[in-house]
């Protein structure tokens, strides 16, 4: 399938990073055409990186914030005592020896499209420090960094693409929704440009996809005082006075010069991403297989971005802590939280597969963490919580897809409680490997963070039995 969509008419396609830089360069709207030229003369790797196999040309995070249990979803354990193994039956799939939960009938169907890897271990059981930690590809929380995103952080895999690949077609390279993960309005860390600085931070859509009056205005996306109007009437002005220069006009640098005026101009006006967001010209019935919901939408719009050449999109299924199920967890999972994960996540697979677009777009799904093998009773302070699972980060599980991914198979293993890995462990720096590698970027590329020190991208292996 050939990506992209009709012009429209809007003026879109800068990152924020690069409209910050117009905001303040020069003269009357000199920076963005120099940041045209800039875009022209730059190379597709960081000087620190080596050649890596580029096996996507995008990536969809399918981040289950709060952390689902693993016992009740792609790594159950029938044979476990009935506190661990809960209630819930696994159901076979097409591919012999895989189960999977019963809630997750549509998923279980297409079990050939993905892996499972069960065997996924982290280093916190704190949902800040999880989702910093697997939402950047690091093991460690770095010296100084809370639990609030800060310049202390690790960028997160959009910033980190950005910085070490760049790109020059006009368009943002990720963007993040429907939501930011935060507590009380403070964002967690993991979802900036952290240490790479904030001209590298996604975009950042923070609106309900589903909603009746879902609309994106770039304008108000933009760093406060410019605006795509803005920017269009710097650029005519600038054109003004280009015509009074006589003596420049003729040399071949003016000729350069007007030339990424044109560019620039182009990517104003490209109406790739608006056409993106404007969810409501699917077909009804398309918007209904994936779901009337905010799940179903945010990857029905993370399908359409992926579709206008954003390399990066991170679809966070659910507000904070959305899976995390202290209490109640069985009701919780069946009644609201899986079956709107199988409807849209098994429509997003038919999608990419009928397309094409599975051949060059990595799906990953996981969660900041798993949950403890025994359902039981927590206390919380005053509040007593029952039938449910807490925090564990000894195991979990993540699912991927496409971008050369071989389906159909189940990597590592747990115990017979899903309590610990047996035999390989993977980590969460070997998420960000097999991410970056899958991206064309050498995991162990440098970058220099805000004070010019030179710190390694990722610290991972690549999860070489995906492929």
């Amino acid at each position: 399938m050939r990506r992209g969509g009709n012009v429209h008419n809007r003026p879109l396609g800068f990152t924020r990073r690069e409209l910050l830089q117009v905001g303040y360069s020069g003269l009357l709207g000199i920076g963005l055409p120099s940041l045209v030229a800039k875009r022209a003369m730059a190379k597709p790797s960081n000087e620190f990186g080596r050649t890596v196999k580029r096996d996507a040309k995008s990536v969809i995070f399918i981040f289950l914030t709060g952390a689902p249990s693993q016992l009740d979803t792609f790594d159950m354990k029938p044979e476990a005592p009935a506190d661990v193994r809960g209630t819930f039956q696994p159901i076979s799939t097409p591919v012999p020896g895989i189960q999977i939960c019963e809630h997750l009938p549509l998923l279980a169907a297409r079990a050939d499209k993905f892996a499972i890897v069960r065997s996924l271990q982290g280093f916190s059981n704190e949902h800040e420090h999880g989702t910093h930690m697997l939402l950047t590809g690091h093991d460690n929380i770095p010296l100084g960094a809370g639990k609030h995103a800060s310049a202390r952080d690790w960028p997160c895999y959009v910033s980190g693409l950005d910085y070490m690949r760049g790109h020059q077609t006009g368009l943002p390279t990720g963007i993040l929704l429907p939501t930011h993960i935060n507590s009380n309005g403070s964002a967690f860390c993991g979802q900036t440009g952290g240490m790479m600085g904030a001209r590298y931070n996604p975009l950042h859509i923070r609106q309900d996809p589903n909603a009746g009056d879902f609309h994106v205005n770039m304008n108000e996306e933009l760093p406060i005082g410019l605006t795509a109007d803005r920017l269009n009437h710097r650029l005519a002005l600038l054109d003004s006075i280009s015509h009074q220069r006589a003596g420049l006009i003729h040399s071949a640098e003016a000729e350069k010069f007007s030339g990424y005026q044109h560019d620039a101009l182009s990517i104003l006006t490209s109406g790739k991403i608006s056409q993106a967001f404007a969810i409501d010209r699917e077909p009804e019935t398309v918007r209904d297989r994936y779901g009337r919901h905010m799940f179903g939408q945010s990857l029905l719009l993370a399908r359409r971005l992926i579709e206008a050449d954003v390399s990066v999109v991170q679809a966070n299924m659910g507000y904070m802590n959305n899976w995390d199920t202290h209490e109640a967890n069985e009701r919780d999972l069946k009644d609201r939280l899986l079956p709107p994960l199988d409807q849209a996540v098994a429509a997003l697979l038919d999608d990419l597969h009928s397309t094409g677009l599975i051949e060059d777009t990595l799906v990953a799904m996981f969660g900041e963490f798993g949950r403890t093998p025994q359902i039981g009773t927590e206390k919380q302070g005053d509040i007593i919580l029952s039938d449910g699972r807490a925090h564990w980060a000894g195991a979990f599980f993540a699912v991927f897809a496409g971008g050369g991914v071989q389906g159909g198979q189940v990597i590592g293993k747990t115990d017979k409680i899903a309590a610990y890995p047996v035999g390989k462990t993977h980590h969460p720096s070997d998420l960000g490997a097999t991410i970056y590698s899958a991206l064309g970027v050498d995991p162990g590329s440098l970058f220099r963070d805000l004070g010019g020190r030179p710190i390694k991208l990722n610290e991972g292996q690549v999860i070489s039995e995906l492929y």
